[in-house]
């Protein structure tokens, strides 16, 4: 009879000696470390004596993986720092935008006191919690009036609540999108009790589709700049002027939600179709809805800016008050947008835009200074300079393409999702990407402070022993 493979289980010490999870017992706690070590052995012991065929058990590596996974996943509350080397500069996994250190500073001193949000100091009387921030962002933009609530959708949810319920909205078929995760816009337009009305086709659609959906249910026209797709060949938009036209000759409020929104304009970062919020007001939209924390550099919010008259019906439907702001965000934007009063201290300030404005020569050296350094750690065997693009959210839009330098590493005695793995359960976990069998650092999106703990990340990394890379390929088979 053949020897149990449960006779080579290693134990809990051994696996404890691993770099992973010694990091872990650093990071978090030795007990909580164990309890998932013991928990995972306990599984593999039932996995392998469940099997109806012979089973070979997990080499010693993959064991250590499913642990910290387990450690992390058992851990929602363990939220910290990361390098972002993946090249994204707007990675919604990661955050969106770092926040500039003016922000990081007002958010922290409101947050651990009281704070004067709602209070006139110098009358002691209440007052409107945006008054402050509606006046810079009213000098930003051009508009007659802001609001900020939590997020975008908030944003236009509120805005349609407030303006369109039990009436009709008109939008072209093509933006009638899935803008993130499991936010559909006719959904949206729904919870808000309006109804959609959709017109032209998914590919063209004509200032005259917007004339003829024009009636006595009509209570604005929509307009909505994707994100997250796009539509090439035989594709033709109404231009945002034209709309507005439309909706200006005929008395029907024209709404441009503009998505991520930027108070600069960022045709010299390589984005040169993104829409500058005081350039909208300025063409005549009614309302333009963006993005706080995107291409502003802010916290998350939704930023509503336009008309007083309908930005003051929207700031009394409950919804405004149901999704507005608190006071540690609040700070933080101001704080962004503080910095907008001098384009080129923002440039210099706030982090998004120090990322977009770094010039490929720059990105270049550093990559050629790294990659030698990179090639000489042990579990590396070449690492390569190469030019290429990256993008804002990581959804390949050609509008959105910006072009980058990466460090190209082929690992040594371990896999590329092995080694992302690993960098990912560093001290300071390091995450990038995986293309074409090799590891992928990025470094339009890495801050020059973290050149070196990018290096010394990987340097802590053993290549896989050979014992634990045939028993991987064993269980392959």
């Amino acid at each position: 009879m053949a020897p149990s493979p449960l006779r080579n289980v290693p134990s809990v010490n051994e696996l404890l000696e691993s770099p992973t999870l010694k990091g872990l017992v650093d990071r978090i706690s030795r007990n909580t470390v164990v309890h998932s070590v013991r928990t995972v052995l306990d599984e593999v012991r039932h996995e392998v004596q469940s099997a109806t065929a012979e089973r070979s058990l997990p080499s010693v590596s993959e064991l250590t993986d499913r642990i910290a996974r387990r450690v992390l996943e058992g851990k929602p509350s363990l939220l910290q720092p990361v390098i972002n080397a993946t090249g994204v500069l707007l990675p919604g996994e990661l955050g969106r935008a770092p926040l500039a250190t003016e922000a990081v500073s007002a958010m922290a001193a409101v947050g651990a006191d009281y704070a004067n949000v709602e209070l006139d100091l110098a009358t002691g009387k209440h007052r409107r919690r945006m008054h402050a921030l509606e006046e810079t962002l009213r000098h930003l933009t051009g508009a007659e009036a802001a609001l900020v609530v939590n997020n975008t959708a908030g944003a236009v949810m509120a805005t349609l609540a407030a303006l369109a319920s039990g009436r009709e909205v008109v939008i072209s078929r093509g933006q009638t999108a899935e803008m993130g995760c499991s936010y559909r816009l006719p959904d949206v337009i729904e919870a808000a009790g309006a109804s959609i009305r959709e017109v032209g086709t998914i590919n063209k659609t004509h200032a005259s589709d917007y004339a003829a959906a024009i009636g006595s249910e009509t209570a604005a026209l929509l307009l909505v700049r994707p994100t997250n797709y796009e539509v090439t060949g035989a594709a033709a938009n109404a231009s945002v002027d034209d709309v507005i036209e439309v909706g200006h000759r005929n008395r029907v409020p024209v709404i441009h939600c503009v998505g991520f929104g930027s108070l600069l304009d960022l045709t010299p970062f390589g984005l040169p179709d993104e829409p500058v919020v005081s350039k909208c007001i300025a063409s005549g939209a009614d309302l333009v809805l963006f993005s706080g924390d995107k291409l502003v550099g802010g916290p998350q919010c939704g930023i509503i800016v336009g008309r007083h008259q309908l930005i003051d019906k929207i700031q009394k439907h409950p919804l405004a008050r149901a999704t507005r702001i608190n006071s540690p965000t609040l700070a933080a934007l101001s704080a962004t947008l503080d910095l907008y009063h001098d384009p080129e201290e923002a440039q210099q300030r706030i982090p998004l835009l120090q990322l977009l404005s770094t010039s490929l020569d720059n990105l270049r050296n550093r990559a050629q200074r790294l990659a030698p350094q990179i090639q000489a750690t042990k579990s590396v065997l070449t690492a390569e300079v190469i030019e290429g693009t990256t993008s804002l959210t990581g959804n390949n839009v050609s509008m959105h393409a910006i072009p980058t330098c990466t460090i190209s590493i082929e690992p040594d005695g371990i896999s590329p999702d092995r080694l992302a793995a690993l960098l990912r359960q560093s001290d300071l976990p390091v995450i990038a990407r995986v293309e074409d069998d090799r590891l992928i650092v990025d470094l339009r999106s890495v801050f020059p402070r973290y050149d070196m703990a990018v290096v010394e990340a990987i340097d802590t990394i053993s290549p896989q022993p050979a014992e634990e890379l045939a028993g991987a390929a064993d269980g392959e088979d």
